[in-house]
């Protein structure tokens, strides 16, 4: 995860700031990335100082269970990231960054440049980062599997932790794994460009 890190730095310097008042950092107006389709998408903030969070995601006070505050990081060796490292990650082709929430919460919209892989669904898609079937379940060598960014809802939902530590309890190396904990709830309320659904 090292390498996310850095790839922040040359981000930074990699983007010229536009005319834009509202950037995404100093220097940094937008970030153009690669969609799973095959087009690009240039993330921005939204240029309107007067917006403000809308819908399920204003909403500060959810029962516990099922909408439990989840722990900074999710299992041992996995790091935790935020906006800055997610968009260093969503440019690096080397990186996947995946939505792991279910299809009714990914059809209200996502971060672009996500794959969409639902977290009932993860440790049977393993296939899909690098790890090869075995006959009790799959292999995941440190060499052969993908850098991972993990997000869902916010702080408060369970699908990527969920999924991370089903992931390493099938052998998915912890230090391949990255979570942004702030998931769309962050993502919406910084601005950020979001792909499909309701923006």
């Amino acid at each position: 995860m090292k390498h996310l890190v850095s790839s922040v730095f040359a981000l930074a310097l990699a983007v010229p700031a536009g005319a834009d008042e509202v950037a995404i950092s100093r220097g940094m107006a937008s970030v153009t990335v690669p969609t799973p389709s095959g087009g690009e998408v240039t993330i921005s903030r939204v240029q309107d100082t007067d917006a403000v969070i809308e819908g399920d995601f204003a909403r500060i006070a959810r029962p516990c269970p099922s909408f439990c505050i989840q722990p900074v990081s999710p299992a041992e060796g996995v790091t935790t990231v935020g906006e800055l490292e997610l968009l260093a990650a969503l440019q690096d082709p080397d990186v996947m960054v995946i939505d792991s929430r279910v299809r009714p919460d990914w059809e209200t919209g996502t971060i672009p440049g996500s794959v969409s892989i639902p977290y009932t669904e993860m440790v049977d898609r393993l296939g899909e980062l690098g790890c090869e079937i075995d006959f009790e379940g799959f292999v995941c060598e440190p060499d052969s599997v993908r850098e991972v960014v993990l997000f869902c809802n916010g702080p408060w939902c369970g699908q990527s932790p969920t999924a991370i530590r089903r992931m390493i309890e099938e052998g998915y190396p912890a230090d391949k794994i990255s979570y942004y904990r702030w998931g769309m709830q962050g993502w919406r309320m910084l601005g950020l460009t979001v792909a499909g659904g309701e923006s």
